[in-house]
């Protein structure tokens, strides 16, 4: 393959990628937090566990990163199965991978939903809680 050829083809996954993330749903932190807190949803913070460790996490955040969805799928099959009838609420640092993640599991069948960054949801006045730092940096 070309080194053209690579760049168009990484162009295109990209964008296909990006046009996938808008067609995710969004919701507000506030609507997600009622939704939660009413037992319809499960919020997802979908960040690496070094930024959990830094920034904290929303207070009734379940930790699955995205690094693991896109891989082995360690935690998020078991997570999945669990919680197959209720709505998934996902949130990242801008909303972009979150965004992603919300796409595929709607491709899946997942009721699915986007609600932006963790940023937003501090911003709404929401709780957050502190996570320790990860395995490796103990």
């Amino acid at each position: 393959m070309t080194f053209f050829r690579f760049v168009s083809l990484f162009a295109l996954v990209a964008l296909s990628l990006a046009a996938r993330a808008a067609e995710a749903p969004a919701v507000a932190p506030a609507g997600a937090a009622r939704l939660v807190a009413d037992g319809k949803a499960v919020l997802v913070d979908v960040r690496e566990p070094a930024e959990w460790a830094e920034t904290g996490v929303a207070a009734p955040a379940v930790l699955l990163a995205s690094s693991d969805f896109a891989g082995a799928q360690k935690d998020w099959k078991p997570f999945l199965e669990k919680n197959r009838g209720k709505q998934i609420i996902l949130y990242c640092r801008s909303g972009r991978r979150s965004g992603l993640v919300a796409a595929t599991l709607a491709d899946k069948g997942f009721q699915a939903a986007n609600a932006g960054g963790l940023k937003d949801w501090i911003a709404a006045g929401l709780p957050v809680r502190k996570v320790g730092p990860p395995p490796s940096a103990r």
